[in-house]
């Protein structure tokens, strides 16, 4: 295992990167002496609007990256952009998680903590401003970047709801 096991990149598939953005080690105290298990989050991305995620459970580390790595491929979906950067303000909340994503004026970069900068940054959000008002469970905090970016539109898909 490398020093920054958090902070591991590799490159799966021509141009998808995985991150391995949280892992929990847990112990079960049996007859013989302890028992580990491994939980894994795995985030997914290409740097072009298409990002994934997974969480996987083993009794092995390895496995439950790799459980986790075939997860996000499969859970991959694409969001809307607008440049560099996201159409308009969204607010989501998942458990005790809340998160307030901001459109950023063009050479801000990412402003965002925690384990909402890497799914922005692997979305290939280049310019955007987040805030983490709730908990800092790492999974939670995932899902509400997730469910705040399926809640953007773009314009276009506004004026066509409407019918202008």
């Amino acid at each position: 295992m490398t020093k920054n096991s958090d902070s591991k990149k590799e490159k799966v598939n021509s141009d998808i990167t995985e991150k391995v953005l949280y892992i929990n080690r847990c112990s079960k105290v049996v007859k013989g002496g302890r028992k580990f298990s491994f939980s894994a989050l795995i985030l997914v991305g290409d740097g072009k609007g298409r990002i994934g995620y997974g969480f996987a459970k083993a009794n092995e580390l390895t496995d439950a990256i790799r459980k986790g790595g075939e997860s996000a491929r499969k859970n991959m979906r694409s969001y809307s952009t607008q440049g560099n950067t996201i159409p308009h303000e969204v607010y989501a909340t998942w458990d005790g998680a809340r998160l307030l994503l901001k459109p950023a004026p063009d050479g801000a970069g990412v402003i965002a903590g925690s384990k909402v900068r890497p799914v922005l940054e692997l979305a290939g959000l280049k310019d955007v401003m987040a805030k983490s008002l709730g908990a800092n469970n790492p999974i939670n905090q995932v899902k509400a970047t997730f469910l705040a970016l399926s809640r953007l539109r773009s314009r276009e898909s506004i004026k066509q709801m409407r019918g202008v």
